[in-house]
């Protein structure tokens, strides 16, 4: 049978019997393709879309069943986290006795069911209007929450049900992580799961803060009203959910305007709820309240960071008593309420145009005594404490630390140095102007703040020896083991630095940074005492007045100029790190040593902000804030020479003290009064420096 023309395997091409010069198709007599299973590639790649995000759901599922198990095993019942029913009230002194702060730590669990029906009302419209709805997750609320947050350019509306924030309270930290909000989302569902929305809702007011030291709705309403929750108005129902949005900011405690303010709104939500009717709401906003008169701590904003501080140091003495808590601190109420206002009105003035958003300041007697403590410029919108827990590169405000170890070497502030191009392996220091001095001394390298000089210097004497030497001063933090050292590159905290600038003003003495001089109960029973005693000189007198006499140049002639303050003697070092990220400056005067930062917390660099301008500024206020009613002493270096640099308290230590102190480290228990309970353990370093460590409780 011969080629008719026609294509038998593909009936649908061409007919070639109508074009006989084509001649046969080649692939004429070819069996068909075998089909290989696999299907057409379009078909796989809806396959992979598909099956992807299926596998990714299951996945998850499994790990949030998996979550569920474990957090069912560790917490059985999440009712039995209840908090404790009472705890003691605990008042904290200022060095004169006047009250700075009063925490109550009362808990006062109150059910639902005794509650005004008023405030559980207010507390759902204005945090979680959806509460009632949701699975413990409000997706249309998360949403709602992001379009008026890009709307506004900024985080104006939180998307947390109640639920989640209940997670958070009882089982999370603070951290804004993507994992700790995960973990809050599994939480949520996990607790909707074992609890009712009731359980929910009791648990969650019964637990939050409110502001004032007020833990609970029972607390807070006895804290501002001087009344029982379950009686409770309206109107002082709506005020008190109006605290949980910001509750330092809207306490009634701290501002009772805006508490108010926040208290309408609140009024406002429950009528767009159906809570309250139209005639109820209007009564409710034209309703007068009256806070209770004991309420208000005084100047309680400017105290906060200070009071958290010493909070956390006298933390193990709190549960020693029943009723109340003494803690009588060093604090001066005076200069820390000035501090905390110099802060805001620097920044409030000023920080915006240099892109500077946060400051610190601490200042210290001669003896580490701590008069003042500023951990930032607002604890109503940030509670961390920048002065104590935040770790920066100090620049060169830490060079003060590699020029006395080289005058302990045997320099001196007239010794001739040199400033000139010089290289540390692949790294090459400059001086920030570019320009070199040459030959100089060792008191204009350090006024100067000249980097060259204080490299050459830590390579002379090695890194170890210049780490030794901060360390003698009390400094904890880790330090670099290279050159960079030189330049401030190890972060530090401001009261370390602080604190080791300290023994420049007081003869030679390292005294760590201290806030509480007496915890005792209400009753009297003295439960810790602090022991008035001094180590052993730590920095030899000759070298302390080396380092005083250059850290004077600094001020008069040098980068730190602008803290000079006319009539007073004033020694100090300013300090830059990189790219303006951080800026410092350390100073004292004879019985105040102060430390000041300037920075961001997310490390942004600011606009030419150096040591020596805002930072000073800030300093010279709050110094002359603490000398507005007294007269500063001359520093140890006006009293004529190297043995005139022990201050006048440790020359009228008398033998007497001196056995006391040999007796107490010995273990014996010299002339003890009876109503008190010194148990502490009194240590004294290698470095000279005398430790008193808290007792322990009987």
């Amino acid at each position: 049978m011969g080629y008719d023309g026609h294509d038998h395997w593909r009936p649908d091409g061409p007919d070639r019997s109508r074009y006989p010069d084509w001649g046969p198709d080649p692939d004429w007599g070819r069996p068909p393709p075998a089909d290989d299973g696999r299907a057409p590639r379009r078909f796989r790649f809806w396959k992979v879309l598909l099956l992807w995000p299926l596998m990714l759901v299951l996945a998850a599922t499994a790990a949030v069943g998996a979550l569920f198990i474990y957090y069912t095993v560790v917490f059985p019942d999440p009712l039995a986290m209840r908090p404790k029913a009472t705890g003691p009230v605990v008042r904290i002194l200022a060095r004169d006795d006047s009250l700075l702060a009063e925490r109550g730590v009362s808990r006062a669990y109150i059910p639902l069911d005794m509650l005004s029906p008023h405030a559980a009302d207010a507390v759902v419209a204005i945090e979680d209007r959806r509460f009632f709805v949701h699975p413990g997750i409000d997706a249309l609320g998360m949403l709602r929450a992001a379009v008026t947050n890009l709307r506004a350019g900024r985080l104006a509306q939180g998307g947390s049900t109640l639920t989640q924030q209940l997670a958070k309270n009882l089982f999370l930290t603070s951290d804004r992580t993507w994992s700790r909000k995960a973990e809050e989302l599994v939480l949520a569902l996990w607790l909707e799961l074992r609890l009712s929305k009731r359980d929910i809702l009791e648990l969650y007011l019964n637990r939050v803060y409110f502001g004032g030291g007020a833990h609970g709705i029972e607390a807070a309403s006895q804290r501002y009203f001087a009344k029982s929750a379950r009686d409770l108005s309206i109107a002082e129902a709506a005020v008190i959910a109006g605290l949980l949005k910001a509750p330092s900011r809207y306490a009634p405690s701290a501002s009772p305007v805006q508490a108010l303010a926040r208290g309408r709104l609140v009024i406002e939500k429950m009528h767009e709820a159906g809570f309250l009717s139209g005639p109820e709401a209007a009564a409710a906003g034209a309703e007068e309240i009256r806070f209770s008169p004991l309420m208000r701590m005084p100047d309680q904003a400017e105290m906060a960071y200070a009071v958290d501080f010493v909070r956390d140091a006298a933390a193990r003495f709190e549960d020693a008593d029943r009723d109340e808590i003494v803690i009588e601190t060093t604090l001066d109420a005076t200069l820390q309420r000035r501090a905390g206002e110099i802060v805001e009105r620097a920044l409030a003035e000023r920080g915006r145009a240099l892109d500077a958003g946060q400051a610190a300041v601490v200042a210290l007697a001669p003896d580490g005594a701590i008069r003042a403590l500023v951990g930032g410029r607002s604890y109503a919108d940030s509670q961390f404490n920048r002065a104590v827990k935040a770790h920066r590169q100090p620049g060169s405000a830490f060079k003060p630390v590699v020029y006395l170890t080289a005058i302990e070497r045997g320099l001196t502030p007239d010794s001739i140095v040199e400033d000139a191009p010089i290289t540390a392996g692949r790294w090459s220091p400059k001086n920030d102007n570019g320009r070199y001095l040459g030959a100089t001394t060792l008191r204009n390298a350090l006024a100067q703040s000249l980097n060259t000089v204080a490299v050459r210097l830590v390579l002379d004497a090695g890194p170890e020896a210049v780490a030794a030497t901060a360390r003698r001063l009390g400094m904890r933090s880790p330090l670099r083991k290279d050159a960079s050292l030189a330049l401030g590159t190890s972060e530090v905290s401001l009261l370390d630095l602080t604190g080791a600038y300290a023994a420049f003003s007081n003869g030679g003495y390292v005294n760590e940074p201290y806030a509480i001089r007496r915890v005792r109960t209400g009753g009297g029973k003295v439960l810790f005492q602090r022991i008035d005693a001094q180590s052993d000189v730590a920095i030899p007198r000759a070298s302390v007045a080396a380092m005083d006499d250059m850290l004077r140049a600094v001020v008069a002639t040098g980068t730190g100029r602008r803290a000079a303050i006319p009539g007073r003697a004033v020694a100090g070092k300013t300090g830059t790190s990189q790219d303006f990220r951080d800026a410092w400056f350390v100073g004292y005067t004879a019985d105040l040593t102060a430390g000041v930062w300037v920075g961001n917390d997310d490390g942004r660099t600011m606009k030419r902000v150096v040591g020596g301008t805002l930072p000073a500024e800030i300093w010279r206020e709050v110094v002359e804030a603490a000398y507005e009613t007294a007269t500063p002493p001359p520093l140890p270096s006006d009293k004529g020479g190297a043995a005139a640099s022990v201050t006048a308290a440790n020359e009228r230590r008398s033998g007497e003290e001196e056995d006391l102190i040999a007796r107490m480290l010995a273990g014996e228990d010299p002339d003890r009064p009876d109503d008190a309970s010194l148990s502490g353990e009194t240590i004294v370093m290698p470095s000279g420096r005398i430790l008193v460590r808290p007792p322990a409780i009987q």
